[in-house]
C-alpha cells in the first residue's frame, strides 16, 4: 500500500492540517509515531476534526509525551527513551499517512534524528513549507538533507497566502513538484476548498 511521510521545514508549518487533508483524499489511515505536547492537544484530534476521519483510521502513537518540546527532551522529562527499533510501520489495507514531529533534524534520542525514522519507514516524503519569506532557504535545506539520505521526495505543499514567486523558485531550484497550496482558513474549515487538493 502507498505510504507517505509528511515532514516540515520547521514546527507549526501545517504538517497536521496537510496530513488530515491527505488522509481524507486518500481515504487512508493516519499515524503519528511520536507525539509530544499531549498536555495541550494531540494532533490526531485535529486530524479527526479537519479531515473528518473515522476514529478507527487514526492509529495509536508509538510514543506520547507530555511536554510540547523536541521529542528527545520531552521523552527525557517523561523518564522514557525513544527507541527507533520499537517504532514499527503499521500494516494496513489502505494508504498510510505518517506525520513526523518538527523538522528532519529534530532529535529523537541521543543518537537518532527524525530523518533516521523517515529513512526507516521506507516511503516517499511530502515536505510542508510556509509560503512566505524565508521559505526558499528552509525548503531547499530540507530537500538537500533528504537527498543526502537518499530518501525519495514526492513533492512539496505550501501553507499560507499564495506566493507564485516562491512556488516557482522552489520548483526550479529544488527540482521538485508543488503538490498543493493550502491557504490560511479561519476555524480550520476546509470544506469549501476544491477537491482533490493534492496532485499526487
Amino acid at each position: 500500500m502507498t505510504t507517505y511521510f509528511v515532514t516540515g521545514t520547521d514546527t507549526d508549518v501545517g504538517k497536521t492540517i496537510v496530513s488530515a487533508l491527505l488522509t481524507q483524499q486518500l481515504d487512508g489511515f493516519y499515524w503519528k509515531p511520536v507525539q509530544s505536547g499531549i498536555i495541550d492537544i494531540e494532533d490526531k484530534e485535529t486530524v479527526q476534526k479537519v479531515g473528518n476521519i473515522a476514529p478507527e483510521r487514526i492509529l495509536p502513537c508509538a510514543y506520547e509525551l507530555r511536554e510540547p518540546l523536541s521529542p528527545h527532551e520531552a521523552a527525557r522529562r517523561d523518564g522514557v527513551e525513544i527507541d527507533l527499533a520499537k517504532i514499527i510501520k503499521p500494516q494496513v489495507n489502505a494508504p498510510l499517512v505518517i506525520e513526523g514531529a518538527g523538522g528532519v533534524f529534530v532529535p529523537l534520542n541521543d543518537q537518532d534524528l527524525m530523518i533516521d525514522l523517515i529513512k526507516k519507514m521506507d516511503c516517499e516524503v511530502i515536505v510542508v513549507a510556509r509560503s512566505g519569506l524565508g521559505t526558499i532557504n528552509h525548503t531547499m535545506l530540507t530537500l538537500h538533507a533528504l537527498q543526502n539520505y537518499k530518501i525519495p521526495v514526492k513533492g512539496v505543499v505550501l501553507n499560507g497566502p499564495l506566493n507564485p514567486d516562491n512556488k516557482n523558485a522552489i520548483e526550479q531550484f529544488g527540482k521538485v513538484r508543488i503538490l498543493g497550496e493550502i491557504p490560511y482558513i479561519e476555524e480550520l474549515n476546509f470544506s469549501g476548498i476544491e477537491k482533490p487538493i493534492f496532485d499526487i
